[in-house]
């Protein structure tokens, strides 16, 4: 059976190619991934009025005029600035949106275009706003500040009603996730536990702080799910299938692009309380993510019994 994608490649893949800005080759792979040569993986450095993600978007929907499909009718100013009234934000809004920490980084970064594409709401924690700006345009609400800082991370917070974390360092850094009813985090402490010699330790620090936000996650009560995946290639995603079994991480290898992407399916499946799953490339081919995550998470919830 084939990897399932989010929509149907009737909609998405008319044509497989397209010439970025710089006239470097790119295509979408089958997990809706843009695959560009690294220096130019839209790195939030746009250098055009409309950048490469607004380029691509308008292909892919026809033209500007279909940016409304996905929520994202107009450009900014030239300047990227955002006017930001915080009259506008009430208590008892609605929380529809996404926000994806440490957005401006390479998984980051695909864990949005998957977003955008499956037409989310999304909010983003950058290092670099204006850059961020100008490479996602209004598709994302990008947001530079200190997460430690209650005030901001309170301002990013509002109408969020999940949180993805494509890296380590955020939950152990926040105070508090209030009004927040899901929370994924993906991590690599199966990869830190599993290395030895030398790696083990170069990602000492790394561990430790992987270990922390795993720990200060369950410890809030919020539901959430951990992806413990197996070490993280740039490899083209959605080409394999994948395998769940219990300590596969610790040796296995997962593509960055199916990474990202099962952060986001795994939003359609809220567990109780906490879902941990290891997963890595095999050859299990997924066609539906809601019932195979469901699945996962119900024999987890067994074991617990």
């Amino acid at each position: 059976m084939a990897t399932a994608n989010v929509i149907p490649s009737s909609t998405l893949f008319t044509h497989t190619r397209l010439a970025s800005p710089s006239k470097t080759p790119a295509r979408f792979t089958n997990s809706l991934f843009v695959e560009i040569r690294r220096r130019d993986l839209v790195l939030c450095s746009a250098k055009k009025k409309i950048s490469f993600m607004d380029q691509i978007l308008d292909y892919i929907e026809g033209g500007p005029k279909l940016r409304k499909w996905y929520g994202a009718p107009d450009l900014l100013p030239k300047d990227g600035s955002v006017v930001e009234d915080e009259n506008e934000y009430q208590e008892d809004e609605v929380r529809d949106a996404v926000l994806v920490t440490d957005g401006d980084s390479e998984i980051g970064q695909m864990v949005i275009l998957s977003l955008i594409v499956k037409r989310t709401r999304v909010k983003a924690l950058v290092k670099d706003k204006r850059t961020a700006t100008e490479a996602f345009g209004t598709y994302v609400e990008s947001m530079a500040g200190d997460a430690g800082d209650k005030l901001f991370v309170k301002r990013a917070l509002r109408g969020v009603r999940a949180i993805i974390c494509p890296n380590e360092g955020f939950l152990s850094t926040v105070e508090s996730l209030k009004g927040i009813k899901h929370v994924i985090l993906l991590s690599q402490l199966s990869v830190y536990r599993g290395s030895g010699g030398i790696q083990a330790l170069m990602k000492g620090n790394a561990r430790k702080l992987a270990e922390k936000d795993e720990a200060v996650l369950m410890d809030t009560g919020i539901p959430c799910t951990i992806i413990r995946a197996g070490m993280l290639q740039n490899t083209p995603g959605g080409r394999e299938g994948f395998s769940f079994e219990e300590g596969s991480a610790a040796s296995g290898s997962l593509s960055k692009e199916d990474a990202a992407s099962i952060c986001v399916e795994a939003l359609d499946v809220v567990p109780q309380s906490r879902f941990i799953f290891e997963v890595v490339n095999g050859g299990e081919k997924i066609s539906d993510w809601k019932e195979s995550l469901t699945g996962l998470m119900e024999k987890a919830e067994g074991k617990l019994q």
